[in-house]
């Protein structure tokens, strides 16, 4: 964790700003006395429960942006010759009423 004075984090806001964009905590402290923490906001992000923000610090997901790419619309879908993804979607649709 950085450490900063109050004079210091004014001085050079921009560069404390860089380093909690990349994760790290800033400790402030006002004459040696820690008086407030700044922390990145998707640490606190409350979109994502708990337990998705556990799987992506032990690095078995990377949770999206929530934006879908134009290209999606337009990229080819793989081939399901077997009908088996309309059977699937149809079998949970009728398996919740």
């Amino acid at each position: 964790m950085v450490t900063a004075s109050i004079s210091k984090l004014k001085a050079s806001l921009s560069h404390y700003l860089r380093i909690v964009r990349t994760g790290e905590e800033v400790l402030v402290t006002d004459r040696r006395k820690a008086v407030a923490k700044l922390i990145p906001v998707s640490q606190e992000d409350p979109v994502w429960p708990p337990h998705l923000r556990e799987l992506e610090k032990a690095g078995l997901i990377r949770l999206g942006s929530g934006e879908i790419p134009a290209s999606f619309w337009t990229d080819a879908r793989s081939p399901d010759p077997k009908g088996r993804a309309l059977k699937a979607l149809l079998d949970e649709r009728s398996e919740s009423r």
